[in-house]
């Protein structure tokens, strides 16, 4: 039985996007709301075209911006293969697996492994092709790419499902970044934003594990960060890591981001200005998404640093005021924050029989200097 033509219902003005009624038409779980606690136990459903269980995430401040879906691999088991038009992150959960990668009609074809932690990108136009290498336990993939924007231009999703369409075969020139991406160091002065470091390739083997990083001292608690660049794609990510016992300052930015915690234990909150604060718990596996210009502030409650990893929007959706005068308005400093969120911090920690390492001079001095508070730790 031929397979039934997609065609959603719109209308004018609309919050539903094209995107919304075609996961519907899977009939596959879809998780909303602020966060999702764990993506390894997280509900999945099977999708009969693409034969696996799958569940879609769509939270609040993802709707018509960014995709992101979780799928398991049994034990033992291939996935069919798959082409899809768009570059896509895929950041694996929970296993150990492989994935083999090809364009069609060329005889280039790659094949890496990777394990729980790690995430590489699927470049746009490729077949891939997805294996666990575990016979006792299953496989979780989380994957992100900008699909609700693409569909809101072009309805039919055959066009990015297995299009028969074949683009020029880069993998030849990718072939070294499907063994380990590589820290670029940037000249002095040659990013306008201040971050001179970067990490730069297809495939990054376990983001719990590198310390290659730069300096965020703006937002506070010694944070840490690396930007990650993806060859020849428009999509990115950042990782921030910071101190047990401390907290970064609240600021916001656009639409569309997905959060992922590779370490660590502790909560965000997020809120619109001027309106009711949300707490998010979070740990190893939470995912979460601060909606578009809503404060979100990050806090480390555990014993250890926390990382985590976000998965940008588009740069049409960065959401930063460009100029330096005007970047105040996205972001919080210690003194000019609701004295509810200290005395929130300090009894979370008392609940674990720990203290907060927030210097008390950090709540008074605006030009307060993490790095030699760091430094006497």
């Amino acid at each position: 039985m031929a397979k039934a033509a997609f065609k959603p219902q719109r209308a004018m003005w609309s919050k539903l996007f094209t995107y919304d009624y075609w996961m519907e038409s899977t009939g596959v779980p879809i998780h909303k709301g602020f966060y999702v606690e764990d993506l390894r136990t997280l509900e999945l459903g099977w999708w009969e075209e693409r034969q696996c269980m799958t569940a879609f995430i769509q939270l609040m401040g993802q709707e018509g911006v960014s995709s992101a879906r979780v799928t398991e691999i049994p034990a033992g088991q291939t996935l069919a293969p798959l082409k899809f038009a768009l570059d896509e992150i895929v950041y694996v959960v929970a296993g150990r697996g492989l994935t083999s990668i090809w364009y069609d009609n060329s005889g280039t074809k790659k094949n890496f492994e990777w394990q729980q932690h790690s995430m590489f990108l699927i470049p746009h136009g490729c077949t891939h092709q997805l294996t666990n290498m575990q016979g006792d336990k299953p496989v979780r993939l989380l994957y992100y790419s900008y699909l609700p924007l693409a569909m809101s231009a072009v309805s039919d999703p055959d066009f990015f499902f297995n299009n028969s369409y074949q683009g020029p075969d880069d993998l030849a020139e990718q072939e070294a970044y499907y063994s380990e991406a590589k820290m670029v160091q940037l000249p002095e002065g040659a990013n306008p934003r201040g971050r001179g470091v970067y990490w730069y390739g297809n495939f990054f083997p376990d983001m719990r594990a590198w310390d290659k990083l730069d300096a965020n001292e703006r937002r506070g608690a010694g944070g840490k960060s690396v930007y990650i660049q993806f060859p020849n794609s428009e999509v990115f990510a950042h990782m921030s890591v910071f101190a047990a016992r401390t907290y970064k300052k609240a600021h916001r930015h656009g639409p569309g981001r997905v959060i992922v915690i590779p370490a660590g234990e502790g909560y965000s909150i997020m809120w619109e200005e001027g309106k009711e604060k949300v707490v998010v718990p979070w740990h190893e596996c939470s995912v979460f998404v601060p909606p578009n210009r809503w404060f979100h502030q990050h806090f480390n409650v555990g014993a250890a640093p926390a990382r985590y990893l976000a998965l940008h929007s588009p740069m049409q959706f960065y959401g930063h005021a460009e100029k330096v005068e005007d970047r105040a308005k996205d972001q919080i400093e210690y003194p000019d924050e609701d004295p509810w969120i200290r005395k929130k911090f300090e009894e979370e920690l008392a609940k674990r029989g720990l203290k907060s390492l927030v210097p008390d001079e950090a709540y008074a001095n605006r030009d307060y200097e993490w790095s030699k508070a760091m430094g006497k730790q």
